[in-house]
């Protein structure tokens, strides 16, 4: 008789067990699953629409955003900073004298 109850706690113990595991499993998956949606998923579409140039409909989407943010940026009183407004003089310099090197040695 202690045998046969040991046996029905043994198998309501083991129910029990896999019913938790189980449940804790699926908590997991969708845990998983909403975290990748909300963090990445949207990521994941901006990376596809830039590998779909091919299609005129993101291309001419691309081209209206770009067109905005150009009017955007001319609107405001100054489109760059500073520092920014220095490096690119600084390149432009040197792109200079590399051009005057390239005639120099040509003539």
């Amino acid at each position: 008789m202690d045998k046969e109850i040991n046996n029905k706690n043994r198998d309501s113990g083991l129910k029990v067990f896999f019913i938790k595991l189980i449940s804790i499993v699926a908590a997991v998956v969708i845990t998983i699953n909403l975290l990748f949606n909300i963090l990445i998923g949207h990521r994941l579409e901006q990376i596809d629409q830039i590998l779909f140039l091919n299609s005129s409909d993101v291309r001419l989407e691309f081209k209206n955003k770009i067109r905005n943010e150009l009017k955007k940026s001319l609107k405001k009183e100054n489109i760059l900073y500073e520092e920014d407004k220095i490096l690119l003089y600084k390149l432009y310099k040197k792109i200079i004298k590399e051009f005057e090197n390239i005639n120099k040695s040509k003539t």
